[in-house]
């Protein structure tokens, strides 16, 4: 019975919940087996813990300056047996150290965010590369940058303010409260707490509306990045159209939805400001006028009247800074959500539990009653069973769609089957370490995609710590090491994004270079030369008879001429094997092999004749 071919990779990967996300970042924060990051953890608390207390003692040290000077009551300096001018000192000496140590918290936690930056980074880029070729399909990989970008940003910022702003804010306001309780009275500390809650409160609410159109601007942000790198990435499409202003169109069609999207969100941050300004005023006006009376009536000094205004603007500006914490935290969890639900999305092709390396003897593969789907609906082999002999050389052709390309991505286990079985001398491709399949088979795609590096870093790719002289032994096999020389920087030429200063005959032999340096013991030939004109296609053929001398092939061809010497020829048809043979038993048949090879002999005949 064939399973569903409906899959994870099929389901767009939700955004984690704050709380989950969380969750994910607090093993940065204290890892297991780290002590150095504990010990920084905790250096950073007690810096962050001194210069809170150092905070909290500046207005009353500036509180007994203005006492002694204003002869309210002469003889508070004495408290720290020092004069006026001692305790100016001491005042700002109070101001620097509560700078000092919070400069010295944050070069002691610096090491810790930036380790959970790197961390998070490597192990999101390192799973993205083990989603399926399905999932890479699907989604946009602008979008994709975008969302890591943002989430690898956020981690550092949501490590850093959620400890040294949340936490010492709540602390820095707690002492403030039992400060006015116990020197003014339980009515100050009572509006203080009243004010903070209000200011809180609302703060919260406004952000949590804000948060949803914020996620709707990086929506259209996303999107309008996608369809500019979409656009970038086929310059050459778009030229051959003429279609650089409907591109523009397109792309001005999205910058206005996220215009209108950053005009919503520019707009509510504006009534949040207002709100908060309002509220965190009318509380100091409170206790500013509460206090004046106090002076007034002889029950507290001008400096008590100073020292409440100086708390009063002291926990204004963290609460002001609470606004933007609050709504840059919710944003770096809302974008680290993206980011984890990203880490969340299962692999669809996965290593089992107990499997074994490859090992390739002879190189025979086997494809047995292979069935498979990409959309449960729609199958794309039907029982498809065929043998490539070790060093034997065996093409598929067919017309479009019929699964020439889905044997390969099979083979390659880009995808699993839904029943019967792929074999490479007698071991099911399925119980092996994907490692070592994808070492053992070597891919010559129909357009080469090369890096945006130099002919020597391309051509190197094919196997990591290759020498110059093996690179260049490649390069030789693949017939293009002359061409390399005569360049004026040679092997350190840049080939462009994507290989775009070659001509295609050029890209070709570069891939083959690569595939040769590999030297895996399998070949895939996937229509390697069908994109390129036939004085180059008939070169470059014969360096990929070379290539494939000793090696099990599978050559996946569009012109016929090209795979004639073929130890085997299969001919599919809407998923299924319709004739197998030599060219030459073949042809004697009369049958779709033999029609397809008459009707191209004929456009060959005309293009020459042309």
């Amino acid at each position: 019975m064939r399973r569903s071919t409906a899959t994870s990779a099929d389901i767009p990967a939700k955004p984690a919940s704050g709380m989950s996300t969380l969750r994910r970042v607090a093993p940065y924060l204290w890892p297991e087996g780290q002590p150095w990051v504990k010990r920084r953890v905790v250096l950073a608390l007690v810096f962050l813990l001194l210069a809170k207390l150092v905070s909290v003692s500046t207005p009353w040290i500036y509180k007994l300056a203005v006492d002694n000077l204003s002869g309210d009551a002469p003889d508070t300096g004495m408290i720290l047996g020092l004069g006026a001018a001692g305790l100016v000192v001491a005042y700002g000496l109070a101001r620097l150290g509560t700078v000092i140590f919070g400069e010295m918290r944050d070069a002691v936690f610096v090491r810790v965010g930036q380790r959970a930056i790197r961390r998070l980074a490597i192990e999101t880029f390192t799973h993205i590369h083990r989603l399926s070729l399905r999932y890479h399909i699907t989604r946009k990989t602008g979008g994709l940058s975008r969302i890591i970008e943002r989430g690898v940003k956020g981690v550092d910022f949501l490590l850093r303010f959620l400890l040294f702003s949340i936490g010492p804010l709540i602390l820095e306001l707690t002492m403030v409260s039992i400060i006015f309780a116990l020197v003014f009275g339980w009515e100050y500390a009572a509006v203080v707490i009243v004010t903070i809650t209000l200011y809180v409160a609302f703060t919260f609410k406004v952000t949590e509306w804000r948060v949803k159109l914020r996620r709707e601007m990086n929506d259209q942000d996303t999107d309008a990045n996608q369809k500019a790198i979409d656009s970038l990435l086929n310059f050459e499409t778009v030229k051959y159209f003429n279609a650089e202003e409907r591109e523009a169109d397109r792309y001005d069609g999205a910058m206005r939805q996220y215009e209108t999207a950053a005009v919503k969100t520019g707009l509510s941050l504006s009534f949040l400001n207002v709100g908060q300004a309002a509220l965190i005023t009318t509380g100091l006006v409170i206790v500013m006028v509460m206090s004046a009376l106090g002076v007034q009536a002889g029950t507290l000094t001008v400096g008590d009247f100073v020292m409440v205004n100086a708390y009063m603007i002291q926990i204004t500006m963290p609460l002001n800074f609470l606004g933007t914490v609050y709504r840059e935290i919710r944003q770096a969890l809302v974008d680290m959500g993206e980011m984890f639900g990203l880490l969340g999305q299962p692999a669809e092709v996965t290593d089992d539990p107990d499997a074994k390396p490859l090992a390739v003897k002879g190189g025979e593969i086997v494809f047995d009653n292979v069935h498979f789907s990409y959309e449960a609906d729609r199958e794309i082999l039907k029982g498809i069973s065929f043998r490539v002999g070790p060093g034997q050389r065996v093409a598929l052709v067919g017309t479009s769609g019929s699964g020439k390309s889905t044997i390969g991505r099979l083979l390659f286990r880009f995808y699993d089957i839904q029943s019967g079985a792929i074999r490479i001398d007698g071991q099911d491709i399925r119980h092996v370490t994907q490692t070592s399949l994808h070492q053992a088979i070597g891919v010559v795609p129909q357009d080469t995609v090369l890096f945006n590096d130099t002919v020597l870093y391309n051509i190197a790719y094919g196997r990591a710590g290759a020498s110059r002289e093996e690179i260049e032994a490649a390069a030789r096999g693949a017939k293009i090491h002359d061409f390399v020389a005569s360049l004026p920087q040679g092997y350190d030429t840049t080939v462009g994004e994507r290989g775009l200063k070659l001509s295609g005959g050029e890209k070709q032999r570069v891939g083959i270079a690569r595939t040769l340096l590999k030297n895996p013991p399998l070949l895939i030939l996937d229509e390697a030369t069908s994109a390129l004109d036939t004085q180059t296609e008939r070169a470059i053929q014969d360096s990929l008879r070379e290539m494939g001398q000793g090696r099990s092939v599978i050559t996946i061809a569009h012109r016929l001429s090209t795979i004639a010497d073929a130890d085997l020829i299969i001919v599919l048809e809407a998923g299924q094997i319709v004739e197998q043979g030599r060219h030459e038993e073949l042809l004697a048949r009369k049958g779709r092999y033999a029609a397809m090879w008459e009707r191209q002999s004929a456009e060959e005949e005309t293009e020459v004749a042309a």
